[in-house]
């Protein structure tokens, strides 16, 4: 296995050369002496044929010349470090003044909830004496309700930073594994006439963006985020809570592009194609479906090395034969080596490689060895085809999970115990989930309508998904915290490892399997659409009034975000936090999926951290009419929500103080103070009163005489997150309310809640949103019923 070899020793030389810094000429000297003195060595012994010693390094003269493999490794490392000099934009980093930069945007923007990521391909500096010309990367981090586009020609003015490090993690390496050497966390930027790039990049990143707006369009949240993730591999609409349920449950594979989330997903392709088509049309097919894949998601580096993996790992499963699967393996290696050394120390890399190694040296003894079990106790027949189910969804994933837990472990401090038991359940949607949700996303952009239909045949499979991984993520001790973990560690886990599987001698020939495989894709898809019949079921039942009036206090950190249900089944809305992917989740949860319009927005308050995350998320959840509070130029956000509203020519109307909404069924939302900082708001329904003041201020106070021409309330929010000056004790105590709520995030800049008014709270009823999550009130009007997330 000569390749196999050149490729181990190689990338040992790049590890090598990291940890003992010398020029690369140093490199290239030792790697000619070694090779001249080897030359010189052989030429000797070839003047003594019938010696021993040289009959033993004849047959070992490709072993022998390995050596030279290691140090031009090392070599080639040291080649391809940059050149820091005044003509590379690193260059200029740390500067105490600022700097006008002209780039073009690199790759599509990376939009995340208070910021967006942009990288930018540098051209020309300026430091003040004009223009110089410079070349790199950077990664400049712009406002978060600011659009770019992909080649777009662009002028920065910030201070130019290296990336920061630390004994956990190093920013810097993660940054410079992409050739990031610079990055700028706060800067103006300028969009200049005229467009870069490449046109088929450009291209590519067109046709991902508008299938990314398709999907939310399709879709509700969380399920369009997760789809994003899936298809697209835009992850960032997953909320916090979501993504750590992934992670915490050993599913997070199927939302990262790398070659252990294709390896798998192609195997199960595999197994579907091949029932109707035969094995290899089966596999051509699976092969073509990771290539449409790769395209789909934009083509950038890290899609065509995931995808080369997995196509990879398909064919080895294919041809059976492990040697040349194991060669296969380590000349791809080395070839994303010789593309970027620093492959070599990412995270994505490493999975991927072990991953395919896993189903490589695993998949097939572990499927013998399982179908040896069963035989025992299940007829010929039955047996394989249980086998057949089991191996795919079951040891399929466990031969990559074998070889990918010191790597987890290592860099993420955990192990998840209910992997082995989640992924059974999760991966047999998962080709429903891409096929289906891939169709839908394409025929829309086509047609709209058209892929709405096929939208709504693959939701489900997308909410038994995120169903399943609740539902496990809930269960106790399933996740293993390890804290810092040792190099070591990993290094003798792969010793032992391998020594156990290449020592092995029990392992016998590919047994195939004679079975008829429609019933392993049948009872796999029987038991799936059952569960997916019943959360039909159930989001419809959700989503139909029920004759009460729901008030739910989201948990958008320290905001006000408040969706009301009506008794016949209007939903608005009131602000909603800075956090685009919460209030999307949030509001994807409780809004139907069949009609995902808001009846009334209403803006009560225009600070930024009010209402942050809504010019995005109104294009997922269109309000018919908005009722508006408060000075529209208070903040950059209110400014981008008020233009947003005018172009859609959504009607808006200014809220007037006493202003009565009727909202059916004998509900009324009034207006009891309204000015330039927004309103206090009255929900009243026969009985029951819910007092949400989210413009208070010294005037509504005043106005108001703290609460006495109010009376009393059924349900109070305290305003501003709990700020003391905004909730006098007098006007608790004229309120008077039977439950208070308080928004307000765990981890609050502010410092908020006020201790001062927790002591005035503290004999009532409280619920928190950063210790009870979302808060939800139901009322018929006379009895309440509280219910929380935690």
């Amino acid at each position: 296995m000569p390749l196999f070899w050149i490729s181990i020793f190689f990338i040992s030389g790049i590890i090598l050369a990291s940890l003992v810094s010398l020029p690369a000429w140093i490199w290239i000297l030792l790697c000619a002496i070694f090779l001249v003195l080897h030359l010189i060595f052989r030429l000797a012994l070839s003047r003594f044929p019938d010696s021993s010693l040289n009959s033993l390094l004849g047959a070992n003269f490709f072993v022998s010349l390995l050596p030279v493999f290691l140090l031009f490794g090392s070599a080639y490392y040291q080649f391809r470090q940059p050149d820091i000099d005044a003509f590379h934009i690193a260059f200029y980093n740390d500067r105490e003044y600022d700097l006008l930069i002209t780039g073009t945007v690199a790759e599509t923007p990376d939009y995340r909830d208070t910021y967006t990521n942009l990288r930018v391909r540098v051209d020309k500096v300026d430091t003040g004496d004009g223009d110089l010309s410079a070349s790199g990367l950077i990664l400049v981090r712009a406002s978060n309700n600011e659009t770019f586009e992909y080649g777009e020609r662009i002028r920065l003015r910030g201070k130019l930073k290296t990336p920061p490090e630390n004994e956990d993690f190093s920013y810097r390496d993660y940054l410079a594994a992409k050739n990031i050497h610079s990055y700028m966390t706060s800067a103006a930027i300028t969009v200049l006439p005229g467009n870069g790039g490449n046109l088929i990049l450009r291209a590519l990143y067109d046709f991902k963006e508008k299938s990314f707006t398709n999907i939310y369009r399709l879709f509700p949240d969380p399920e369009s985020s997760l789809l994003a993730g899936i298809l697209l591999g835009v992850d960032t609409g997953l909320t916090r809570e979501l993504q750590q349920a992934f992670k915490n449950t050993g599913t997070a594979h199927i939302i990262a592009i790398s070659g252990f989330n294709i390896s798998i997903i192609a195997g199960i392709f595999v197994t579907y194609f091949s029932r109707f088509l035969g094995e290899r049309r089966g596999a051509i097919l699976a092969v073509s479906a990771i290539i449409l894949y790769t395209i789909l998601v934009g083509g950038d580096a890290a899609v065509v090395r995931a995808a080369v993996m997995g196509t990879l790992a398909l064919l080895a499963r294919q041809l059976g034969r492990r040697q040349v699967a194991l060669n296969t393996l380590m000349a791809v290696a080395l070839l994303m080596c010789l593309w970027n050394p620093l492959y070599v120390w990412d995270v994505g890399f490493q999975l991927s490689f072990f991953a395919t190694l896993g189903l490589i040296l695993y998949a097939e003894p572990f499927s013998q060895f399982a179908n040896r079990i069963i035989t025992k106790y299940f007829p010929t027949s039955t047996a394989e085809k249980f086998t057949k189910l089991f191996s795919e969804f079951v040891l399929l994933t466990l031969a990559a999970q074998l070889t990918t837990i010191p790597i987890m472990a290592y860099h993420f401090q955990r192990i998840s115990l209910i992997s082995f038991i989640a992924n059974p359940f999760i991966l047999p949607a998962q080709p429903a989930v891409m096929i289906l949700g891939g169709l839908a996303v394409l025929l829309s952009l086509v047609w709209l309508p058209l892929g709405q239909i096929a939208a709504w045949i693959a939701w489900p499979f997308v909410v038994y998904t995120i169903r399943i991984v609740e539902i496990f993520d809930r269960v106790p001790n399933g996740t293993i915290f390890l804290g810092d973990l040792s190099i070591w560690f990993v290094v003798l886990f792969y010793a032992a490892l391998f020594s156990l599987t290449f020592g092995w001698s029990n392992f016998k020939d590919r047994i195939r399997s004679l079975g008829q495989r429609a019933g392993t894709v049948g009872v796999g898809g029987v038991f799936v659409l059952l569960v997916i019949g019943l959360l039909l079921v159930w989001r419809a039942a959700t989503t139909v009034p029920d004759g009460l009036l729901h008030i739910t206090f989201l948990d958008v950190g320290s905001a006000d975000g408040v969706l009301i249900k009506t008794p016949s089944g209007k939903n608005i809305l009131i602000n909603g936090g800075e956090s685009v992917t919460t209030l999307s989740d949030e509001l994807g949860r409780r809004v139907s999926s069949f009609d995902r319009r808001l009846d009334w927005l209403i803006i009560a308050g225009t600070d930024e951290e009010q209402v942050a995350a809504l010019p995005r998320v109104l294009e997922r959840y269109t309000p018919d009419a908005v009722l508006w509070s408060g000075n529209r130029q208070a903040s950059f956000s209110s400014r981008v929500l008020n233009e947003y509203l005018v172009l859609q020519s959504i009607p808006v109307t200014d809220m007037e103080t006493d202003q009565v909404l009727d909202l059916g069924e004998g509900a009324t939302l009034t207006a009891l103070t309204t000015g330039p900082r927004g309103a206090v708001l009255l929900l009243e329904y026969k009985n029951f009163r819910a007092l949400v003041p989210v413009g208070m201020s010294f005037e509504a106070l005043d106005e108001l005489r703290y609460g006495k021409s109010i009376g009393p309330v059924s349900v109070l929010s305290l305003a501003d997150a709990g700020y003391a000056s905004s909730n006098p004790e007098e006007w608790i105590l004229n309120l008077n309310p039977e439950l208070i709520v308080l928004s307000v995030d765990a981890a609050d800049q502010n410092g908020m809640p006020d201790a001062e008014t927790l002591e005035i709270v503290k004999d009532r009823a409280l619920l928190r949103t950063d210790v009870n999550g979302w808060i939800e009130i139901s009322t018929n009007g006379s009895q309440m019923w509280v219910d929380v997330e935690r």
